[in-house]
């Protein structure tokens, strides 16, 4: 069987390359099986675990004898009942104290962090403990002193290292062998086995998901995932012969080089998608030549389904697709077109209109344009604007207003959750109080275009258009609505300009930033460069742009099917083995 499992292993290693997580997957299988006794052959020669077990005992009760160790108390049976599953003849289940000198966690020296020093002895924590070894980087000092205080927490070469705290709870690195002196904190617990020989086993059985799962269903703790030294001891630990342990360790060691190469050689083609695509993608934006432009475009249709085998690039293609757009560069230009400053003029004679009428006060003009302030020329037809130049624009209602003496009345109201980039989240809408003759004033009309204030550097002029899925609902003040003058005016085209990495890129200029955190005013909104094309061209570009972005909608579901058809082969062959 375990040279028919092996076979198998090496035969489907090419379907572990394509699944997403197939390695990892691959990983965990070879684990269980060399954990069950399925990945090497049995040896009827093998001196039994037994005599191993009892090679242990003496050992152990030597070391008591010389006082090195602590008398052992008595440790429970195992239960027949409870073991997960039977062994191959040879091996036995046993209690983990039973293989060891030592399990015990460190501890914070006196002072904590003041007690680091720059040069001294190492003192590692959980940060420092992983799967594949101990990292140095991020490793703090303690001195000379406090490491002979803390003589309990000393590690020593060999010594298994277990995080037992925390999101990292499960990590379990092998100190080498020509390890020099230092320090655990009480985050790691050090098990050091009375036969050097086993540990290298017992660090895979700890990583293997048998080990996972005995860790991670025996946590205690409320508020901080722990594990116990009174819960570890007890593990039930699959012990093979000797001579059969150090087969496995050798075969997983081969297996799992298998598995960092195929993880390097995935990271290495995706990598090279991602780069060949971030070039093409480069030389299509900074085109000046229509052949430039066309060479680029005509190596994208040659590598279409390889290029975009890979999320990433999907995303990416998106963006560019409404780059190219928003540059005048996805639709050609018709010389017969009615150019934009034709829109413009109409808009301004509808405000000349309000305000004659009295619906409105005269408009405050806002700056021209300088040419700095200007990313890129405008193509014939088109003109630059600034945005309340087109639109009207409305701050929203703030949250706990004092609404004394007014009539009230709660509606649905949108926030920055609310409103991502080119659509509505609206599965949590919540309602606000508000004066009822302030509805009107806040009210939102089918085609508004809605602009957040802030958040994330990247929420900062998120823009979506309103549809009128709820009515009556009103918007909050950290969302500003911007309202088309004329019923011709094309709102898609707005939402997409104002989403495109030429409106972001003016966001992330005129924003107030923090840390972490950025907003816009509406005095930096108004202001905000717009590119106006022609209005016949806005309707051919939206459509354009609407039909690639039905063909990138498409790429993902053709990537979320072969990675679905893939983890499905995958999971029937892990089944088969």
């Amino acid at each position: 069987m375990p040279d028919d499992t092996a076979l198998l292993l090496e035969r489907h290693f090419d379907l572990a390359f394509a699944a997403p997580d197939g390695v990892q997957k691959l990983r965990e299988l070879i684990l269980t099986l060399a954990m069950q006794g399925k990945l090497v052959s049995q040896d009827p020669d093998d001196q039994p675990a037994s005599e191993l077990l009892k090679a242990i005992e003496t050992e152990k009760q030597r070391l008591v004898k010389e006082k090195r160790i602590g008398k052992p108390y008595q440790l429970r049976e195992i239960n027949t009942e409870e073991l997960p599953y039977e062994l191959p003849k040879g091996w036995e289940w046993v209690i983990l104290d039973r293989l060891v000198s030592k399990i015990g966690s460190g501890s914070t020296p006196r002072g904590g962090k003041d007690a680091y020093v720059i040069e001294g002895i190492p003192f590692l924590r959980s940060q420092n403990i992983w799967n594949n070894g101990l990292r140095a980087d991020d490793v703090a000092f303690i001195s000379e002193e406090t490491h002979k205080k803390m003589a309990a927490t000393t590690v020593m070469p060999m010594d298994l290292l277990l995080n037992i705290t925390g999101a990292s709870i499960g990590r379990c690195a092998l100190v080498p062998d020509d390890f020099g002196e230092a320090n655990v904190s009480q985050h790691v617990t050090i098990i050091r086995c009375i036969n050097p020989e086993i540990r290298r086993f017992i660090h895979y059985l700890l990583l293997s998901p048998y080990g996972q799962s005995l860790i991670w269903t025996r946590q205690v703790g409320m508020s901080r995932e722990g594990l116990s030294k009174k819960v570890l001891e007890q593990f039930q630990i699959p012990l093979p012969p000797l001579a059969e342990q150090h087969r496995i360790v050798a075969k997983i060691d081969r297996l799992m080089a298998r598995c960092d190469e195929l993880e390097k050689l995935r990271a290495e083609r995706d990598q090279k998608r991602i780069t060949i695509h971030t070039a093409v993608i480069n030389r299509l934006l900074t085109a000046k030549e229509s052949d430039d432009f066309s060479t680029a475009w005509r190596f994208i249709t040659q590598h279409f389904g390889e290029l975009y085998s890979v999320r990433e690039n999907v995303a990416e293609l998106r963006k560019a697709i409404l780059q190219l757009a928003v540059m005048g560069k996805l639709v050609p230009q018709d010389p017969t077109d009615e150019p934009a400053s034709e829109l413009l003029r109409a808009i301004e004679l509808e405000k000349q209109r309000l305000v004659k009428e009295g619906k409105m006060k005269e408009p405050q003009p806002l700056p021209k344009l300088k040419v700095e302030e200007i990313p890129y020329q405008a193509p014939k037809g088109w003109i630059w604007v600034r945005f309340e130049d087109i639109v009207q624009i409305n701050s929203g209602v703030t949250k706990g207003r004092k609404l004394n003496g007014k009539e009230i009345v709660t509606l649905p109201y949108l926030r920055v959750a609310n409103v991502q980039r080119g659509y509505l989240d609206l599965e949590v809408i919540k309602e606000i109080e508000i004066a009822k003759d302030e509805i009107q004033r806040f009210e939102l009309k089918e085609r508004d275009l809605l602009i957040t204030e802030g958040g994330d550097w990247d929420k900062v002029g998120r823009t979506a258009i309103w549809k009128a899925e709820i009515s009556p609902c009103i918007h909050q003040n950290h969302v500003f609505r911007a309202r088309c003058w004329l019923v011709k005016q094309n709102e898609q085209w707005l939402e997409k300009y104002l989403n495109s990495s030429v409106a972001k890129a003016y966001f992330a200029n005129a924003s107030k930033q923090t840390t972490n955190l950025a907003s816009i005013n509406k005095t930096q909104l108004r202001g905000c460069p717009i590119l106006l094309p022609p209005l016949a061209e806005q309707h051919r570009i939206v459509t354009k742009i609407d039909r690639l972005m039905a063909l990138c909608d498409h790429l993902d579901q053709q990537i979320d099917a072969a990675i679905s058809k893939q983890t499905t082969l995958l999971n029937a062959v892990i089944a088969q083995v």
